[in-house]
């Protein structure tokens, strides 16, 4: 049987400025650090390919790990001779980088894999980082899908979000990138913003949908221990709607979208036929994928691991010929069962059980349906022979329903 092909994430940690509420690896923009950062993602890229001794790595001092039953293979021989069929920018801000960074960094794993000619290139971007002459050079660098993190359409709240784009950027944003020739645009959207009501969502939402991209990502604010949201909030008497509003927020958004003529695929996506995200899939179909840059995960077969979280860090090691990997384990097959479940319920699709009985051995309904079944019986869960999925209310609940595989254990060894 033919090896499915990987997904590539590279990770760019520049930003022009930090948002409140973000509590991803990131950091301003040092033109120095990134320059140097650029250099070191595509030598760490060309360490994949065995056949450039001058760029295999040392290896590094990866955390201690108990010496696993089988040998772990090093993360640069993993995946040798492999196709690939996604490429993925994320961030920060992977817009920062001047569109040769991201044609030098795309030709890189060109050559250390085997990129199919119909590869997935996202790029993530910010509204205001991009311009006509900026966009249409990164099509001629072989990105092909633009991901635009817009949040809202509505100035006051992105104001209150510390975003440094307005809507008319926005708007304009996805007009240039239409005229650069991109026939494939995500746009993300925050819901449940401080002092946001369910008619604000709705604003946003009729924007986006005027805009008709291919896809659309809609995720309810996180406010995390110590964000500077936080205390804003706190200061301005800002604060978030009841749950229960929050809740129809993501209903009235989801039921608004299926009606505009797009598919629910996952908890936080939405997509018009054909276009769901390629990339993303993999994490969510117990894909694989190989992780480059500071904080990037991989994972390929059971074996996992993940680079040092450190911008100057990575790039010291890099530059010193030492391998980035910080730890590397190997998931038990019970770990990989676990995670199989609970990214595919993610899925509006849902657990396929035949696939689960096939590849690990276990009847997911006979294992676990005795704690399921209350989750089926309250409407947030539905199941045949074929497959367990979350409706649409489930959806909101997914890890009180997920948590019930974790609480009844496995038979897996």
């Amino acid at each position: 049987m033919a090896i499915p092909p990987l997904g590539l994430y590279l990770h760019v940690p520049f930003c022009a400025a930090i948002c409140n509420y973000c509590n991803f690896n990131r950091g301003l923009l040092d033109a120095d650090l990134k320059r140097r950062y650029v250099a070191s993602l595509v030598r760490e890229i060309r360490a994949e390919n065995a056949g450039l001794p001058s760029t295999v790595l040392r290896p590094g001092k990866a955390r201690a790990i108990p010496a696993p039953a089988r040998a772990t293979p090093a993360p640069a021989r993993a995946t040798l001779g492999r196709a690939a069929d996604t490429i993925y920018f994320g961030g920060g801000t992977p817009s920062l980088l001047d569109p040769a960074e991201i044609a030098g960094a795309i030709q890189a794993c060109r050559e250390a894999f085997e990129v199919e000619p119909g590869a997935e290139v996202t790029m993530e971007a910010n509204p205001e980082t991009v311009t006509p002459d900026r966009l249409a050079a990164y099509r001629a660098a072989g990105v092909n899908r633009l991901s635009f993190g817009v949040q809202s359409f509505r100035d006051i709240e992105l104001h209150r979000l510390g975003r440094l784009h307005d809507a008319a950027r926005a708007r304009a944003a996805v007009a240039d990138a239409r005229a650069a020739g991109f026939d494939n645009l995500s746009l993300d959207l925050m819901l449940w913003l401080p002092g946001q009501s369910r008619d604000d969502v709705g604003t946003s939402v009729e924007e986006l949908i005027a805009l008709y991209p291919e896809h659309a990502s809609l995720y309810l604010l996180e406010i995390y221990p110590n964000a500077p949201l936080e205390d804003e909030m706190a200061r301005a008497g800002w604060s978030q709607a009841p749950d229960d509003d929050a809740a129809d927020m993501y209903l009235d958004a989801m039921e608004r979208l299926e009606s505009a003529g797009y598919e629910q695929y996952e908890i936080s996506n939405v997509a018009r036929p054909g276009r769901r995200s390629r990339h993303n899939l993999k994490y969510w179909t117990d894909g694989e994928w190989r992780g480059f840059g500071c904080g990037a995960h991989s994972t390929v077969g059971h074996v996992r691991w993940n680079n040092v979280a450190s911008a100057s860090e990575y790039v010291s090691r890099l530059e010193h010929d030492v391998s980035p990997v910080a730890a590397r384990r190997e998931l038990s097959p019970r770990e990989q069962l676990e995670e199989a479940l609970f990214m595919e319920l993610r899925l509006s699709d849902g657990v396929r059980l035949e696939r689960v009985r096939e590849h690990y051995g276990v009847d997911v309904w006979q294992q676990w349906g005795e704690r399921l079944a209350p989750f089926e019986e309250a409407g947030l869960l539905e199941h045949d022979d074929h497959r367990l999925r979350l409706t649409r209310r489930g959806m909101l609940l997914a890890n009180d329903v997920m948590s019930a595989f974790l609480e009844a254990g496995s038979t897996v060894k």
